[in-house]
């Protein structure tokens, strides 16, 4: 059933519906090469662009009713836990998620169907004017994430989702989701040490720039536990008068286990309790993850007026699905997947690796990024391995890839150093007996990579 009545949005026409500006429509791989052409502008920070391109575009974001989901690690399977819920509440429910696994359209997901190839093609075809019009008016082109999202809002709008599950590109402050007036909730899942280039080299510095998503008069909910990084967020709810949940304080969780299947807890909130809860992902952070949603849900039914029972938020949960975080391919050998760029990240993998998963070798696959924290990485993750593949991400952000092999030598005495991703895979795999476990970790697009070779090499769907 429809929520309709909790939506409260003033449809109007927008400039682009009304045909403001001619637009010539291309196809599906034109439009997306004209995208993806657009990462020659890097990374250029500020929303004064996306401000004004929307504003040419009439404004959809201002329209949409937003759940705004940050953090270093697990944002993204908190904001998927969270559309899952609302979906299962019977809405129909935008997800605006990056980076993609296999196709550009994953990142607009509405009730978890991607949009279509014509219609993506569609949106940029008619946008694509409009940023031609911003550099004729003296403005800076946009960057490709820049226009990313706002081809997201424009589409979620004229879409007309109940909400939008939204997730931070890159920081918070200064990414260009955060044009967005006040969400109906904001989550901040944690603070790590990440994009250091871009967000700072101290917790509070990346704090600072990540809690700029709580707005004016907003609701928050964190599981941050850092220290710097809480009394930055407590500053900004402070400064703005927003309200807090703090995972650990006011959403309590219990994890009763995670096997390689899934992850089943207990969760307690202020205005009720929630037991036996099971979500089909491993990890044992998978239950931090879930209260954090549920923080976002219950600002939803406490103080939005959104109905939604304790069975939906079950079955959402029991529903919720996300590639590539634990994610097994096999059983003999196993062939585990994991998005692993940061030494948060790898710290989850190692407890994961340690206290889910039985195996006699680990076989692993390791291919990051040279601005990423990649020693310490190493240093988690080597240790437990019998034999380390390295391989070169597919990306000119891989720098010197092979100084990880030296890295992985300090730990381990079989290291291969093989250069292209599925040739990487196919070594790990000639190493692997029956009993062992292969690992392939680290950046997304190398994950990506050698994630859809390996489906396709076992006949996956």
């Amino acid at each position: 059933m429809r929520l309709l009545r909790v939506r409260n949005i003033e449809y109007r026409t927008s400039n682009i519906e009304k045909g403001a500006i001619m637009a010539s429509s291309m196809s599906y791989d034109e439009a997306l090469d004209f995208l993806v052409g657009l990462t020659k502008f890097g990374f250029n920070f500020g929303l004064q662009r996306i401000e004004y391109l929307l504003q040419l575009l009439g404004d959809p974001h201002r329209k949409l009713r937003v759940v705004h989901v940050g953090g270093t690690n697990g944002k993204g399977s908190t904001a998927m836990m969270t559309a899952s819920v609302l979906e299962a509440a019977g809405c129909r429910v935008g997800l605006f998620t990056s980076p993609h696994l296999d196709s550009y359209t994953e990142r607009y997901l509405i009730n978890r169907v991607p949009v279509s190839e014509p219609k993506l093609a569609d949106l940029i075809s008619r946008v694509k004017p409009y940023l031609e019009q911003m550099v004729r008016d003296g403005h800076e082109h946009p960057t490709e994430f820049e226009v990313c999202t706002a081809v997201a809002f424009l589409y979620f709008y004229e879409e007309r989702v109940d909400f939008l599950v939204l997730e931070v590109g890159l920081g918070g402050a200064i990414d260009s989701t955060n044009v967005i007036p006040t969400p109906l909730a904001a989550v901040i899942t944690n603070v790590a040490f990440d994009h250091m280039d871009y967000l700072g080299n101290t917790i509070k510095e990346i704090a600072t720039v990540k809690a700029g998503i709580i707005k004016q008069g907003g609701y928050v909910v964190t599981a941050v536990t850092e220290p710097d990084a809480l009394e930055v967020i407590e500053a900004r709810r402070r400064e703005v008068g927003a309200s807090l949940l703090w995972v650990g304080v006011d959403l309590v969780y219990e994890l009763i286990e995670s096997t390689p299947a899934g992850t089943s807890f207990n969760l307690r909130s202020p205005w009720g309790g929630y037991p036996a809860q099971w979500v089909p992902l491993a990890g044992q952070y998978q239950a931090i993850n879930a209260a954090t949603a549920l923080g976002a849900i219950e600002i939803l039914r406490q103080h939005h007026g959104v109905q939604i029972t304790t069975d939906q938020i079950r079955a959402g949960f029991a529903a919720a699905r996300w590639p590539a975080r634990l994610e097994l391919l096999s059983e003999r050998p196993a062939i585990l997947v994991d998005v692993t760029h940061n030494h948060d990240g790898s710290r989850k993998l190692r407890a994961a690796l340690q206290g889910i998963y039985h195996y006699r070798r680990l076989i692993l696959v390791l291919g990051m990024l040279g601005d990423k924290e990649r020693e310490k990485v190493v240093g988690e993750l080597a240790p437990l391995a019998s034999v380390v593949v390295i391989t070169r991400p597919n990306s000119p952000r891989a720098g010197d890839w092979e100084l990880l092999a030296t890295e992985a030598g300090r730990y381990v005495d079989h290291v291969l150093q093989v250069e292209e991703i599925t040739a990487a895979v196919d070594a790990a795999l000639k190493e692997a007996g029956c009993e062992d476990l292969v690992c392939v970790t680290g950046s997304f697009y190398m994950v990506a990579e050698a994630r859809a070779y390996l489906r396709s090499k076992l006949g996956l769907s």
